[in-house]
């Protein structure tokens, strides 16, 4: 081994990393194909759906081509949107924006708001009924790779390493498990993803990948507020004009609502607080009615893929493909993406089935690129229609921009497609400026009620991580938070982090220390992308730790 570490293998035909809606359906579908194939999914977190944090809003189509009995086979989908609202919010008003302006597509009829981590769990019951075995509290640490070069397979179970990632007493090995093609559905900005897609050159003649912050709290409330089916998207304030992002309230069963906010990770102002901006939302007079008198129960937080069509990286290298959100296959307007993730897992089952049927290992799955970004795919006509709209947003405004990419939409609607596909340009890191151009934004105290603290909230998401281990957030220059950013950029991971993992101690002194409190990480992995000196890399902990989401 390249770290000097002896492991056992396990072989298997095919290697899943990530149990999320995009591993679970390529695991079923590739035994569906062949009831034969070995097939093994690792999950990093506690168990499936643990780290699932989404709306959400899911379009069904997925499940269709699934598993098309869905229904009678108990599939947690049981509250179809009745309602939908669409609001332009001002400080002291908002304004409602008429459902037979919006394009097609943002019509939520035969959709449906559910618990993703409930599908998931539900998905993993159909896998393991299929014969997949699944591993859950296994984190996928590296990659490993074949003699020319291709994916081979990952290292998974790895426990014990100390601080300073050197074998600890209790230190465990962990396991090499070898796929003639392994799967990555890691979500975004997953860090094995991550490092493929740096040596495979994948981004290479593509638009940089765009990326927001979510953040979610499941709500309570008194049973006159709740309207079981209702989803309310809403844009503008709080946000500065140059920033872009809006809310989502999903009325989901039992007294239920899902509170969301999503900020674009390309605001400019190293000051803005997307974590302060989520709470001071649900202090406007449209909200606020909602959720007094109720309780916040849950609380998490995870980024977002926002680059669309023209940032999808190659989706396939030797050995291996990238599947749902770690490719980035959100539909941004739609704030949707689990059913296109369904359907790539599932596409890339259909390819790495054909393969092996071939008696192929080990090369590219061009049939599943040609499934995912050919004229026929439902998931190129998903994305593809939308491209615009964030560009024209992140340039343009709120006003101007999101009315043009409105005029887009039905431009595409209308006629299959739009003149022009806009570029992205920069890296949201590259879109933060010097504080110096900036005024420091003060916000209001929170109240403990309606709003949080965010070591409060973080106790809700009911994360965990060893004390004695190594840490997972590492710098790349531990020099650069205190020499370069806290001057240039007032240091802008005491804000952007919505888990209060960093904060600057001593500012104000001769001396001042960066310090990371990687044990309240929530797994956003929001720092890996704004970090204007890309200095910190959010790597995985040990396997079951971070979140615990219930039921998000």
């Amino acid at each position: 081994m390249a770290d000097g570490v002896e492991r056992e293998a396990m072989e298997y035909d095919v290697v899943i990393v990530g149990g999320g809606p995009a591993g679970l359906s390529a695991a079923i579908r590739l035994k569906q194909i062949d009831e034969n194939l070995s097939v093994c999914l690792v999950e990093k977190g506690s168990e499936i759906g643990a780290h699932i944090l989404s709306g959400a809003v899911v379009d069904p189509i997925g499940l269709n081509q699934l598993l098309p009995d869905w229904r009678a086979a108990g599939a947690p989908l049981r509250t179809e949107v009745t309602e939908d609202q669409f609001y332009v919010l001002g400080q002291d008003g908002e304004i409602r924006v008429p459902n037979l302006l919006m394009p097609p597509l943002m019509n939520n009829h035969g959709n449906f708001i559910v618990s993703l981590g409930e599908v998931c769990r539900w998905l993993a019951e159909q896998a393991e009924g299929l014969g997949v075995e699944i591993y859950p509290g296994m984190a996928a640490s590296a990659p490993i790779f074949g003699e020319e070069g291709e994916l081979v397979g990952v290292v998974a179970g790895e426990f014990g390493l100390a601080h300073d990632g050197t074998p600890g007493p209790d230190y465990q090995p962990g396991m090499e498990l070898r796929g003639k093609y392994v799967l990555i559905a890691e979500g975004a900005r997953g860090s094995l993803a991550k490092i493929l897609i740096a040596r495979y050159q994948l981004q290479e003649g593509r638009e940089p990948q765009k990326f927001g912050i979510g953040m979610k709290e499941l709500w309570e409330v008194k049973p006159e507020n709740f309207h079981q089916g209702r989803v309310t998207h809403t844009m503008g304030w709080p946000l500065p004009k140059r920033t872009g992002g809006g809310s989502f309230c999903y009325h989901f069963e039992k007294n239920q609502v899902y509170v969301g906010f999503v900020v674009h990770l390309n605001y400019p102002n190293p000051y803005l607080s997307p974590y302060e901006e989520f709470q001071n939302f649900k202090r406007h007079h449209l909200i606020r009615p909602l959720l007094e008198g109720g309780k916040r129960v849950a609380y998490g937080a995870r980024a977002i893929t926002e680059g669309g069509w023209q940032s999808l990286p190659k989706l396939v290298f030797p050995g291996g493909a990238l599947i749902g959100c770690a490719a980035g296959m959100v539909n941004v307007p739609r704030i949707k993406g689990s059913h296109n993730a369904m359907l790539s897992g599932k596409y890339a089952a259909e390819a790495a089935a054909a393969a092996l049927a071939e008696g192929r290992a080990g090369d590219e799955l061009g049939s599943y690129v040609e499934a995912v970004q050919g004229k026929g795919s439902p998931i190129r006509k998903d994305l593809y229609r939308v491209r615009n709209v964030k560009p024209l947003w992140s340039k343009l405004g709120l006003t101007l921009g999101v009315g043009l990419g409105g005029a887009d939409m039905w431009l595409n609607q209308i006629f299959g497609t739009s003149p022009f596909t806009l570029k992205h340009g920069k890296t949201d890191a590259a879109a933060t400026e010097p504080a110096a151009k900036h005024k420091p934004i003060a916000y209001p105290k929170p109240d403990g009620k309606l709003t949080f603290d965010r070591l409060t909230n973080v106790s809700f998401s009911f994360t965990n991580h060893a004390e004695e281990q190594r840490p997972h957030l590492l710098l790349r220059d531990p020099k650069i938070p205190i020499a370069v950013n806290l001057p240039i950029y007032a240091e802008p991971a005491q804000r952007y982090c919505p888990a209060a993992v960093y904060e600057v101690v001593g500012a104000d002194t001769p001396d001042p220390r960066f310090v990371i409190n990687f044990q309240n990480c929530v797994h956003c992995k929001t720092c890996d992308i704004k970090d204007p000196s890309q200095n910190i890399d959010w790597t995985t902990p040990q396997g079951g730790e971070g979140p615990n989401y219930p039921n998000m």
